[in-house]
């Protein structure tokens, strides 16, 4: 069983060290433990740093893409080098590297393909009020909109299954916190909840410069990828919604004019007239949107079947590889 622990960076050189010292080095029910640091385009001495901390991996982009990007790029190369089990962590030092044991148990023991880590947000001091708060909200919505009971759905600190991985495919440039639990969720992956500790506060966060811009990137991702998966429920409620305003500005032009007063409202007919047909639209794209989203069903099924073909043939590779060369070394002793 091959652990990898995937630390995504950017200008993380201070910060990496505490990082790479608080992993675990064992773990019972694990025979391989390797670190794996994506630099996401540094311009200081991460990449530098990490060898130097004996990381067993080092993935480096060109040019910063962000925080999503760097994430999918550390699962495509764990998945590569043949990891069962992957955990997600960030190179500031956010997250309790001894809490990683209790964070792949789940998984260890069968009961789930996802572990998502719960800093009770609530006990963290350096969060404000208005910050846990709006925690609490964001989480709130984003289990509605996943159908999950995630408790911590901006948690960086995460375990896969090698299933469960190989079945992740993030369109968001933002962060990939919140569609991969929304992704999870309506795919009906066993997903579990552990509590975890978090380390003292060492940098601001570079992920948003404010509340209102995290609100604002935030709720834009939640409504595209819940339209992605649910476009129907989406398209038909708007739908209706234009439609019953339509409908009742219709039956208010429809009062006036039995009272001889029906000249005087042309405008809201109008306004009815459109807003009805709108509605139909809006059901009429749902339901092109819903026939979108199966083909979409298809196409990660066969994303997944073909990353499957070519990971675990990478890995069946160097496995008969390996064979050979004990093979030969047996013949030639």
């Amino acid at each position: 069983m091959k652990l990898i622990i995937q630390i995504p960076c950017y200008n993380e050189e201070k910060t990496l060290p505490y990082t790479i010292r608080d992993l675990p080095t064992s773990i019972e029910g694990i025979d391989e433990i390797e670190y794996l640091v994506i630099d996401d385009g540094s311009t200081d001495r991460t990449v530098d740093v990490a060898r130097e901390l004996g990381v067993h991996h080092i993935v480096k982009q060109p040019k910063n893409k962000g925080l999503a990007k760097g994430f999918m790029a550390g699962i495509d190369a764990c998945l590569r080098l043949g990891a069962d089990i992957i955990v997600n962590t960030d190179g500031d030092n956010q997250y309790k590297g001894q809490d990683i044991p209790k964070l792949i148990k789940p998984i260890l023991d069968g009961k789930a393909e996802v572990v998502v880590g719960d800093r009770q947000t609530d006990t963290i001091p350096h969060f404000s009020k208005t910050k846990k708060k709006l925690q609490k909200l964001g989480s709130w919505v984003v289990r509605k909109a996943s159908d999950s009971e995630v408790i911590d759905t901006t948690s960086g600190f995460r375990a896969y299954s090698r299933e469960a991985a190989l079945k992740l495919n993030v369109i968001s440039e933002y962060s990939y916190t919140l569609e991969t639990i929304i992704e999870s969720g309506r795919r009906k992956e066993a997903i579990e909840n552990v509590q975890i500790g978090t380390n003292e506060k060492l940098r601001e966060s570079r992920l948003f410069s404010s509340i209102g811009q995290y609100i604002k990137k935030s709720g834009a991702t939640i409504v595209r990828v819940y339209s992605m998966y649910r476009p129907l429920k989406v398209f038909l409620t708007i739908g209706f919604i234009f439609f019953i305003i339509g409908f009742i500005l219709g039956c208010r032009y429809l009062h006036f004019m039995s009272i001889g007063e029906g000249g005087g409202h042309i405008q809201s007919l109008i306004l009815a007239s459109i807003l009805i047909v709108s509605g139909f639209q809006f059901a009429i794209f749902g339901l092109l949107a819903d026939a979108i989203a199966a083909v979409r069903k298809i196409n990660d099924e066969l994303l997944y079947r073909v990353k499957k073909l070519e990971y675990d043939g990478v890995v069946l590779k160097d496995d008969e590889d390996e064979a050979q060369e004990g093979h030969k070394g047996r013949k030639e002793g």
